[in-house]
């Protein structure tokens, strides 16, 4: 490149306080994601009872794809110009999901908390979604991504307690 240099501000077809307003919005769910990874370690580790193993298991699928998610969420924000912070302190203090207690988690009644975050999840990430689907047709095209597989997940939570 002969000499030229771009700017943090640089974006060829999305205006700054659109981008500002998208990399808000992606924040939010970057801390939604975030959370529920955590969420899940404390879940996957604490499991108790007759469906262990396959609680246990099917959490380290879920998490895997929340962590996955929250890294295209927080990469998307950067090509926004949008620095995304995932800190446990900006998570905690930023978080909306309902929280599990500590200890140990009853099987049975971890599939209904798991069922309740989920959906409190997926309600988050949908409005954002919704809020962007003007603004940012690839952001969205990117939430759409992620509500599919949380609803995935949430149906496969969901049915194991009925």
């Amino acid at each position: 490149m002969s000499g030229h240099v771009f700017s943090q501000d640089h974006h060829p077809t999305l205006r700054h306080p659109d981008r500002e307003a998208i990399g808000a919005e992606l924040q939010a769910i970057l801390v939604v994601l975030t959370d529920l990874a955590l969420t899940g370690k404390h879940a996957h580790w604490n499991v108790i009872g007759p469906h262990f193993r396959s609680l246990h298991l099917q959490l380290d699928d879920m998490i895997d794809d929340w962590r996955t998610a929250a890294d295209s969420v927080g990469e998307r924000a950067v090509a926004l110009g949008h620095p995304p912070d995932g800190r446990v302190a900006t998570v905690a203090a930023r978080t909306e999901l309902p929280s599990l207690e500590a200890g140990p988690q009853p099987d049975g009644e971890l599939i209904g908390h798991l069922t309740q975050i989920l959906t409190e999840a997926i309600g988050n990430v949908r409005d954002r979604m919704d809020r962007l689907e003007d603004v940012d047709a690839v952001t969205a095209d990117l939430l759409h991504g992620i509500v599919a597989k949380l609803e995935e997940q949430l149906w496969m939570i969901r049915v194991q307690g009925a």
